[in-house]
Order: structure tokens, then sequence, then C-alpha cells
């Protein structure tokens, strides 16, 4: 791979409109799209996730859109080195590619990196896949505590894979896995073109709340129950699913259920527009103007 080659990144939040123009871009650069939403992986979850359906891709190959069980362990550092692997597969072939997504993490770890660490140990890993369902999340994000006071500080505790993660290098390395965390960005060998879309509140806002109407309407309640064995997977503990097991549960009832999963949806597009915001390396345009998105891309693609 050389310098030459181009990765535009279309970041933005949910419902902003981000499939739409990387369909018309990748058609326009006659390139493929890479997906970095790290809850689109799972074949099993279609309708909360919004995947993008076959019409919508128009044509266009997808890359890790129902690549993965809701059973496999995948994390940000596998997605990192199966994602860098898929890139310089497609730039054998192409000059341009596009990756796309709302989770900031795992844009950032193709953009940025992350250290270096110790590879996992299966067994162990499918030992304390087996704790978690024995014994909770709770359980073991107090022995990452114990083995990690200062990465406990900093993780979310509710990221089931971040916590089973941290257990696996300290428990296999005997070392914290924060000493591991040096926090330096990587060269990557291809150029980036960063763009990220938004929307004024009031319109994106509509946009989510019709798109639940709409994924309630598709069956995104017996999709929940279909894989309620899962539940304490990270991607079924995030908004769209959370709600629907905690009605199931009995904590409120449907009318509730469905106006929280309106408001925690805009509020998780608040978040994500926060991340980006403060990575202060996009280019910000509103979603709705696609000839000058294009027209920029094409203009740094001559620089």
């Amino acid at each position: 791979m050389i310098s030459s080659k181009t990765l535009i990144i279309i970041v933005g939040p949910t419902a902003v409109g981000k499939t739409d123009l990387c369909v018309k871009l990748a058609k326009l650069l006659d390139t493929e799209v890479v997906s970095a939403d790290s809850r689109q992986f799972y074949r099993e979850l279609a309708i909360g996730t919004a995947k993008p359906t076959i019409e919508e891709m128009d044509g266009v190959k997808h890359h890790f859109v129902d690549s993965h069980s809701i059973q496999d362990y995948y994390s940000v550092g596998d997605f990192e080195r199966d994602c860098l692997a898929v890139l310089e597969e497609i730039f054998h072939e192409k000059d341009v590619t596009i990756l796309t997504g709302g989770s900031g993490m795992f844009i950032k770890m193709i953009t940025d990196g992350i250290d270096e660490m110790p590879e996992a140990d299966l067994k162990l890993r499918q030992n304390l896949a087996k704790r978690l369902e024995n014994e909770g999340l709770e359980v073991l994000a107090n022995e990452l505590k114990t083995l990690d006071p200062i990465y406990y500080e900093q993780v979310d505790i509710q990221n089931t894979q971040r916590v089973l993660r941290a257990l696996e290098v300290c428990i296999s390395t005997g070392l914290p896995f924060s000493s591991f965390r040096k926090n330096q960005k990587v060269e990557r060998p291809f150029n980036m073109i960063k763009i990220a879309l938004e929307r004024p509140r009031e319109e994106l806002y509509a946009r989510i709340d019709k798109r639940m109407d709409i994924m309630l309407a598709n069956g995104l309640e017996d999709e929940a129950k279909s894989v309620m064995d899962f539940r304490e997977h990270y991607a079924l503990k995030t908004v769209g699913y959370r709600e629907i097991y905690e009605h199931l549960d009995g904590e409120y009832d449907r009318d509730e259920m469905v106006r929280l999963l309106k408001r925690n949806s805009r509020r998780y597009a608040k978040r994500q527009m926060t991340w980006f915001k403060n990575q202060d390396e996009f280019n910000w345009f509103d979603a709705k103007n696609e000839e000058e998105i294009i027209a920029f891309v094409q203009e740094q693609m001559s620089l």
C-alpha cells in the first residue's frame, strides 16, 4: 500500500443520513464501503441497528455488515486488525475507499491506532464469558477494580467487551491493563479525508423518532426477544434493546418503553455529536448538502 491511497471517513449521529451519502460516493468513485458500526457486525441484529438493506446498498459492497454472530466476542482491537486487512485488499484494486459509522472508538482505532496489547488466551476468554453469564457484569467489574483501579476509573463499566478485555490482560500477564496503554498515535499508510455530517437539531430528532416508529413496526420487539439469551452482550445493553428488556422485566409499560426508546436515541445522537466534535479533526457538513460534500472530496483528492 502506498500513500497515494485515500480513505474517506464519513461519521455522524444516528439517522443523520450516512448510508445514502456513502452509497452515492462509492458509486461515483467506483469503490466499496467499510462499516465501523459496532452493532451492525452482528447477523442477528438488523432492525435495531438500522443496518442498511440490500436496496439501500444499491449494489455497493459493504464490509463488516453481518460479519459476525452475537455469540462471538469481537473487540475493538479485533476490528482494527481485520479492518486494516480489508482496507489493504481493497487498496490493491482501488485508489480510494470509504469508512463509515457512528461508533467513535471504532473509527478512532482505524485513524489513530491502539496500543499493542498481549494476545488473548482463548481458554481464559471462554472462562470469563462463562463467568459473565453465571456471575454477572458487576462481579467482573469489581474484580477489574481490584486488579487495575486506574483503568476502572476510566472505562465505561457497562461496556462488557472492554471490561472482559481488560480482565484478560490483567489475569494473563499479572500486570494492570492500564500499564500497556500509551495512547501513541500511529501513522497509517494512506491519506484520510474526514467528514462529519450534521442536521439542525429538530430535524435530526424528528428523523430519529420516525426511524424508531419504523423499527417498532418492522418487529424490533420480536428481534430483541429472539436474542434475549445474550442480553448481557454489550451490543444488547445499548439504546434500542435495553429499553425493551426493561419493559419485558416489568419495569414500565409499553407506552413508556416507546417514549424511552425515542428519548434515549436522541440522547445517544447528542453524545455521538459531542464525541466527534471533540475530535477536532473532521470537516463538518449539513447532510443535505451532498453536492458540496462531493465537491469537497474531489478537491481534497486532487491536492
